[in-house]
């Protein structure tokens, strides 16, 4: 199998772990905060990654002062920052809308990786598999054509996920650049070990450090996965296609979303998530 596809089919893998994640946050909320949910989510990841990256990297965690001033604006930025505002999000939209605008990272990563990530050359096939898939997410979010004539495309808890993944972007591109030969195992370590440090302090200092069940363990076990593949998938293929093959996501999520949560997708949504997995078939063609 050639490197593309391996790094599309852990992407993919990688969107079904983040599918599940949200379910099991709401089902999370009914016995601990969001900052508690967030913060042993953090710390059962930091376990996980610990075990994969002694299992593939040996004892070696060492990293460079450089390479630690990146993983800790990841840290910040991507988890520490977007992951709560994602999270915040949660409790204020249905799964479906959370998802899908959290993985909405295309148009963000091709933004701001053209002054960063300059080396990257695209195809003909990402830009018609990015174009088509933005085409699919606008369905989605609208949810119906009534909306979408009016471009009603979303409410407060929305923008917070939008400001999520613009966070998301930066740091999927500053770990392609930077932390491209990096253990995968190593990177989601620091990245969540420092943000369960924050996390952490914050819930001793209130006196609100206090394990909330079995559903936040599930929660660390599947982002953690998510994040390892992730990682494993961004190494073999561009930034932008891995940003772009995230929207694999509503599918998934919307699926579960109606098996667990009794969410209800409406026609123009199932639409949009089949032209959504047209465009991921177009992204996933080698040049």
């Amino acid at each position: 199998m050639d490197k593309k596809r391996i790094g599309v089919l852990a992407i993919i893998g990688a969107s079904i772990m983040w599918a599940i994640e949200p379910i099991f946050a709401k089902l999370a909320y009914l016995d601990s905060s969001v900052v508690q949910t967030s913060t042993f989510r953090a710390i059962f990841v930091t376990i996980l990654a610990l075990i994969y990256a002694f299992s593939t990297n040996g004892n070696n965690l060492k990293v460079t002062k450089k390479e630690f001033s990146v993983l800790f604006y990841i840290a910040i930025f991507g988890t520490l920052v977007a992951d709560l505002l994602y999270y915040i999000a949660l409790t204020k939209v249905p799964v479906i809308n959370a998802v899908l605008i959290g993985h909405l990272q295309p148009i963000f990563i091709i933004l701001i990786g053209y002054f960063i990530l300059r080396d990257e050359k695209h195809s003909k096939y990402d830009y018609l598999g990015m174009f088509i898939m933005i085409i699919g997410a606008l369905l989605v979010t609208t949810q119906t054509l009534q909306n979408l004539l009016i471009l009603r495309v979303g409410t407060v808890g929305d923008l917070l996920v939008v400001g999520a993944t613009v966070s998301w972007a930066t740091t999927g591109i500053v770990a392609r650049k930077y932390l491209n030969t990096m253990n995968c195992g190593i990177i989601t370590f620091y990245r969540f070990l420092i943000a369960s440090i924050f996390f952490t302090t914050y819930l001793v200092i209130r006196s609100e450090f206090q394990f909330g069940g079995l559903n936040q363990i599930i929660i660390g076990i599947v982002v953690g996965t998510g994040y390892i593949l992730y990682y494993e998938g961004l190494k073999r293929i561009k930034a932008a296609q891995a940003g772009a093959l995230e929207l694999s996501t509503p599918f998934f999520a919307a699926l579960l979303g109606f098996l667990v949560l009794g969410e209800l997708v409406t026609p123009m949504q199932i639409i949009g998530i089949i032209i959504l997995c047209m465009g991921v078939y177009i992204l996933s063609k080698n040049e």
